[in-house]
């Protein structure tokens, strides 16, 4: 008889809030096909010149109860958001401040990040380990939040996690933090400095480049060991214009200042890539599913360029034989490299299993679960998308594994078990 994998579940559930907001450009646009000799901002910024000082203060008093509640420096940015669009109308340089903020409000907007869905989650360990009791370590959560126009964009949780024992995910923060941007040349890369989030839970990675546009997504995130005694958080997502999908790279060592960088080579195009935590053999090692249906395994001496590779896992078992990929990066344990994965099969039902790669040569596979994991059960199947589990990242300490996972791509839940455990109900 085949075994099922033992798991434990604490009763920490994360859902969607739409009280969670954050301030997005906005600019006001005519009708498709509409030729226009004044722009629809100009006339806005005509109309906002001509108010009196009594309408003027009055409006601004509006603006200021409704944003201060949910955010933080509002004065600051909604002149940043002035200076962002004061090059795209006439008048500029005759406005004072209070008309500056006033301008930088009308061309902004309130939005729900994730006020329809909190889901594809994935877990690291906090770079700061100080004061947590023994036998407890401090964890962060990356999460997929959805918003009004099904738009994607990353929102953080911490917590602490006792192996074995105790989960506990800290409340979030009601302020959420605009970054300060920092463009490059390119449209490939851009660097997002958040020093005014007070706690990570008001930092939110919302599309900024226009390959973003649509939503950036499902983020696999690892704590990289550099190999010089330094640490690095990388993480892969999948960026969404609208037309085409792309895999970008995220990278952080503090979780204030973020990079986010074009990840290019003919492997780059599919989605659900995964960084290895470390150089294999010298080289930085990737999972990819570039076919739509299985795991490969990639190398490159480059972070940034992936092409070819080889196929590494390929769907066996009727519980995957439509499409497989990985739910995060491989984690490294005494046997191998513990690969989460997740499959897809009847009623297009999404179940997460496990494989063991070679710890020397990953391109080995050296065992996997003909069962699945984790499949949507009865109280866990109902939500956006019906009949799905899916994870980003778990996270083993010690033989202890912590699996954030979503259900139905609208919440988020969590596992544990042990890695003993999944070896052995791998074959």
């Amino acid at each position: 008889m085949i075994q099922r994998a033992k798991l434990r579940f604490p009763h920490v559930t994360l859902r969607p809030d739409p009280s969670r907001t954050l301030v997005r450009p906005f600019e006001p646009g005519y009708p498709r096909g509409f030729d226009a000799g004044t722009t629809r901002t100009q006339e806005t910024v005509d109309l906002i010149l001509s108010l009196d000082e009594a309408e003027l203060t009055r409006q601004l008093e509006g603006v200021t109860a409704s944003l201060d509640q949910n955010h933080r420096d509002v004065d600051a940015m909604l002149r940043r958001r002035f200076d962002e669009v004061a090059d795209h109308f006439e008048g500029a340089d005759r406005c004072d401040d209070a008309r500056r903020r006033l301008i930088g409000a009308y061309f902004s907007q309130e939005y729900a990040y994730e006020s329809a869905a909190l889901f594809n989650p994935g877990a690291v360990l906090h770079p700061d380990q100080s004061g947590v009791v023994d036998g407890e370590v401090r964890i962060i959560l990356s999460l997929r939040g959805i918003g009004e126009g099904h738009l994607s964009s990353v929102t953080f949780r911490t917590g602490r996690w006792k192996p074995g024992g105790a989960l506990i995910v800290d409340d979030p923060s009601s302020v959420s933090m605009q970054p300060i941007i920092e463009r490059a040349d390119t449209d490939d890369e851009v660097r997002l400095r958040y020093g005014g989030s007070e706690t990570l839970s008001e930092t939110v990675l919302f599309p900024v480049l226009p390959s973003q546009r649509q939503g950036i997504e499902d983020l696999r995130l690892v704590r990289f060991d550099e190999g010089d005694g330094t640490v690095a958080y990388h993480g892969t997502y999948t960026a969404f214009s609208g037309a085409e999908a792309r895999s970008e790279l995220l990278t952080t060592t503090d979780f204030s200042t973020f990079e986010m960088r074009a990840l290019t080579g003919d492997a780059s195009t599919g989605k659900g890539m995964a960084l290895f935590p470390r150089r294999v053999d010298g080289l930085f090692t990737m999972l990819g599913r570039q076919d739509n249906k299985n795991i490969w395994l990639l190398r490159s001496d480059d972070i940034l360029r992936w092409g070819g590779g080889a196929k590494l896992i390929e769907p066996r078992y009727p519980w995957e034989f439509v499409q497989m990929g990985n739910c995060g990066s491989p984690i490294e344990v005494d046997e191998g490299w513990l690969l989460l994965t997740h499959g897809v099969g009847t009623v297009r039902n999404y179940c997460i299993g496990a494989c063991l790669l070679d710890k020397g040569d990953p391109s080995k596979l050296l065992a996997r679960t003909p069962r699945p994991v984790l499949a949507p059960s009865p109280k866990q199947r109902d939500g956006y998308v019906p009949n799905v589990v899916y994870s980003c990242g778990a996270l083993v300490v010690g033989r202890d594994l912590l699996l954030p996972y979503a259900v139905a791509d609208s919440f988020t839940a969590f596992a544990t078990t042990t890695v003993d455990d999944l070896l052995a109900v791998m074959e």
